[in-house]
């Protein structure tokens, strides 16, 4: 009786220190765009420039250039936001201005891999998101969705790829996105195929799920239902009441996108608040039509057993990691300073994570020394490249260099000594390291990835013109 109460009293004690943790975490976020906001807004009502006329001559070469140049596309992971949330705040912390043409989609924060995968569609192509009828009805929401008025990248197909570049749950969306592309899922768009996607590169990228979706709070025998007391609950009755009470400006400043399930208060008063919490109707319901069931090991085998890695296009990863094991025995956090608060209880309980045994395992040869390396979010085992339920063809790299040249078809990966966030949110904890990642990125994606000749850069076209005048 004694060991269970105490067992008992610190789990609630690490229920309470994480939620709180979590809770001040997404405050600070939140305080700190709005500061952002309102310094920029006093300081241009202050020092407002005076008006003033200026013809600028375009170089209109330069500019035909930058448009030929297929476009890169960062997509967030999870509790991520895009262009356009969160006032100025960037969620790739401003590598989006390392090239001149990136796009940041704003997608569900929470909404799972499918329906984010049909709204990044519909970001680059425009038109009103159409989440599919069958998955519509399974799931009890809305068929149709947000419409873009313009898409992002209209003239988007083979001849027009694109380049990605998916952060933790994002690596994941663009290949569901790429496989509903071979399987031709988009109504009134019978001509695209797989090749529409040039590259992506996953960064911390959730390819095989986590562990960590078992100590927030998933239930381990199927990957998918809540346990009664858990983070994860704590999670959904603040997002339940988040969509419920529907602030129109607080939405629009961040949405966990679950527009589609019409949770308003507006659309379902008490009564519908009342199934909401029960789990008789949302995302939250038997459907489990959200990303933490994705982000399972069970639910990625679910989503990995149908998606490909296809040949003509150019994968790689940066798997990350946090952790250690001194003289070869326990794993362990690799230190303090260099993990953030938020991620340090994590780190450590995810090091030390074993499955129940007393349940079915979740894949045939699955050990628990395979999943103890992480990163606070995800384990390094399920970043590098697509293992579960089928490993594909991949190579592990010590420097970015020794993949050169590039094939299509397979995943090139490389470990980084680094936690979850790193190179997000905030550009100076990862110094250095921020820009040699991203630099490396986009300088793979403009100059050693392609399918037909090599393309020009616009620095590059304005020096080959100097070059033959002077001749």
């Amino acid at each position: 009786m004694i060991p269970w109460l105490m067992v008992s009293a610190i789990q609630v004690a690490e229920l309470s220190v994480s939620s709180v943790v979590h809770m001040f975490y997404g405050l600070y976020i939140f305080s700190s765009a709005v500061a952002g906001d309102l310094t920029q807004s006093l300081s241009e009502s202050i020092f407002k420039p005076k008006a003033t006329i200026e013809v600028k001559q375009i170089d209109q070469e330069k500019t035909k250039d930058v448009n030929d140049l297929p476009p890169i596309v960062l997509v967030h992971g999870i509790f991520g936001f895009g262009k356009g949330r969160l006032g100025g705040l960037s969620y790739f912390a401003g590598a989006e201005k390392k090239d001149e043409r990136v796009l940041v989609p704003d997608l569900g924060s929470l909404t799972s891999v499918h329906d984010r995968a049909r709204e990044l569609f519909y970001y680059l192509k425009g038109g009103l998101v159409d989440y599919g009828e069958e998955h519509s009805k399974a799931c009890g929401h809305s068929q149709f969705g947000r419409f873009y008025e313009k898409g992002e990248y209209h003239e988007w197909d083979e001849d027009h790829p694109i380049h990605f570049v998916g952060h933790s749950a994002g690596a994941q969306v663009v290949r569901v996105l790429q496989q509903m592309l071979a399987d031709k899922m988009f109504e009134g768009y019978e001509n695209t195929n797989e090749n529409w996607v040039l590259s992506l590169t996953s960064l911390s990228g959730a390819i095989n799920g986590t562990t960590r979706t078992y100590i927030d709070g998933i239930q381990p025998e199927d990957g998918k239902s809540l346990k009664p007391i858990s983070l994860l609950q704590i999670c959904k009755l603040g997002v339940i009441m988040y969509d419920w009470i529907d602030i129109p400006w607080l939405k629009s400043y961040y949405n966990f996108g679950f527009d589609h399930f019409n949770m308003s208060r507006k659309k379902t008063g008490v009564r519908g608040l009342v199934d909401l919490l029960l789990g008789n109707a949302g995302p939250f319901a038997a459907s489990g039509d959200w990303i933490l069931p994705d982000l399972s090991i069970q639910g990625s085998m679910k989503l990995n057993a149908r998606l490909q890695t296809f040949p003509n296009t150019f994968y790689f990863s940066y798997a990350t990691k946090r952790t250690t094991k001194p003289l070869g025995m326990m794993t362990v956090p690799s230190g303090v300073m260099g993990i953030h608060p938020l991620l340090f209880i994590r780190v450590l309980q995810m090091s030390q994570w074993q499955f129940p045994r007393d349940i079915p395992l979740p894949y045939k040869g699955y050990r628990d020394e395979d999943w103890q390396d992480n990163d606070g979010a995800l384990n390094t085992i399920s970043m590098t490249h697509p293992r579960i339920p089928v490993e594909h063809s991949s190579l592990i790299l010590r420097s970015d260099s020794d993949c050169l040249p590039l094939l299509p078809g397979i995943w090139y990966y490389k470990i980084v000594e680094a936690d979850h966030v790193m190179f997000i949110i905030n550009r100076e904890r990862a110094g250095v390291e921020f820009d040699l990642i991203y630099d490396s990125i986009f300088e793979r994606c403009r100059k050693h990835v392609f399918r037909k000749a090599p393309q020009t850069l616009p620095n590059e076209a304005q020096h080959h013109e100097r070059g033959d005048q002077e001749e």
